[in-house]
């Protein structure tokens, strides 16, 4: 007998083994995609805990990520040294994929997610051989792309083939948007699921705009069309293409960085913020700008530009890659490729039809589609179909299998 919940099948023999059992669920997140500086993915993980704390009660998750020393905080987040990564913006390499598989059987898992195929997702392969549960890899990196834009194009097949091939391992692939998850098909990686992401609508909202207040700060006027990225400093996010858009448009643009400054050429018409490590201090830039600018056409997902819809903006992006999956002309501009050209001609269409009429819209989608609450319910319902544990479905759901 199989029981079916909203699309998902998982055999009652493995569900009822868990109900015997009569313990909580043990979630294990691990990942070296987490980092002080970091965005999309401790973002992800930040609200999934929260999320799971707050309405699954028979699931414990715990989190294990690279740090400056072993540590455990008490909360569910353990911490193990890894060496950090030069030019690496904080982010950590561990080394020994024998320890981490040591400290992830320690918590003794029902599931495992990886978000990575570095040493956390090929320790999680490890431990999952090891004790028997299932291994979920969620993709949150093209590295075939990444590859060849680094190295050079020589390098994308055989990385392409590498990264596909530990992905085939886990018992099931997610990827943060369809373009990712066909990425993963072509490459022969079976049945991906894509699961978008999703954004705080109540943290993420229009209510903190102060455009006067940060003018001010950033030495502008009311008459300056204030544009922001906020992001890491990295290549792949084409912040060369954005200055020198906003070099061709000229007065009244303003473009301002947010973290991302470092990686930018430097020019009079960019300013450049830290990065925001406050969610709420995030938001309030956010809202206190015109328009959200985004440059890489091969964006796996971009949760900063939820968080910026959610925050009342406009969306000017790239017509390929994840972002292009969110935004479309109700909501942002999309220019047909990266170049300095087409993304300044975007701009200047969206300001023509009225930015802040389509900020307003993009609010509304932001919180219509895309609140955590409906992303993190259909992901509970993959983990019970993976797992075989009741625990990550609601009561009602639980009721209705039965």
């Amino acid at each position: 007998m199989l029981i079916e919940t909203a699309g998902y099948e998982f055999g009652s023999e493995r569900e009822a083994l868990a109900a015997r059992m009569g313990r909580p669920a043990r979630l294990i997140d691990t990942t070296m995609l987490y980092a002080p500086r970091s965005g999309g993915v401790k973002r992800y993980l930040t609200a999934k805990r929260a999320w799971f704390g707050a309405n699954r009660p028979r699931v414990r998750n715990v989190l294990i990520t690279p740090g400056p020393k072993d540590a455990y905080d008490g909360h569910g987040k353990v911490s193990i040294y890894a060496a950090p990564l030069p030019f690496g913006d904080g982010y950590r390499w561990p080394l020994s994929k024998t320890a981490w598989m040591d400290r992830i059987i320690r918590q003794r898992p029902t599931l495992i997610e990886a978000g990575d195929v570095y040493t956390p997702g090929l320790a999680a392969l490890k431990a999952r051989d090891r004790l028997g549960v299932p291994a979920i890899g969620f993709c949150h990196t093209d590295l075939g792309a990444l590859a060849a834009l680094h190295i050079g194009e020589w390098a994308e097949k055989p990385v392409r083939k590498h990264w596909a091939t530990i992905y085939r391992e886990f018992d099931q692939v997610l990827a943060p948007s369809h373009f990712i998850a066909g990425r993963l098909a072509e490459a022969g990686v079976e049945n991906p699921i894509a699961l978008p992401l999703g954004v705080d609508v109540n943290t993420f909202n229009p209510s903190p705009a102060d455009p006067a207040g940060l003018r001010r700060e950033l030495g502008l006027t009311a008459k300056h069309r204030l544009l922001v990225f906020a992001g890491r400093p990295a290549r792949e996010k084409r912040l060369d293409v954005l200055v020198e858009a906003v070099e061709q448009l000229g007065d009244p643009y303003v473009l301002l960085f947010v973290g991302a400054g470092t990686g930018a050429p430097p020019s009079d018409r960019a300013i450049s913020l830290p990065y925001q490590r406050d969610p709420a201090g995030l938001a309030r830039v956010l809202a206190s700008c015109d328009a959200f600018v985004h440059a890489n056409d091969a964006e796996p997902f971009g949760l900063i530009v939820l968080e910026a819809m959610a925050c009342g903006l406009p969306v000017v992006g790239v017509a390929t890659g994840g972002v292009s999956e969110s935004v479309d002309n109700s909501v942002g501009q999309l220019a047909p490729v990266s170049t300095p050209e087409a993304m300044a001609e975007a701009i200047e269409a969206l300001f023509e039809r009225g930015a802040a009429e389509v900020g307003r819209a993009a609010r509304r989608r932001a919180v219509e589609r895309h609140a955590w609450d409906a992303v993190f319910g259909r992901l509970s319902r993959i983990y019970a179909e993976v797992s075989g544990h009741p625990g990550f479905l609601y009561e009602t759901e639980r009721a209705l299998a039965h």
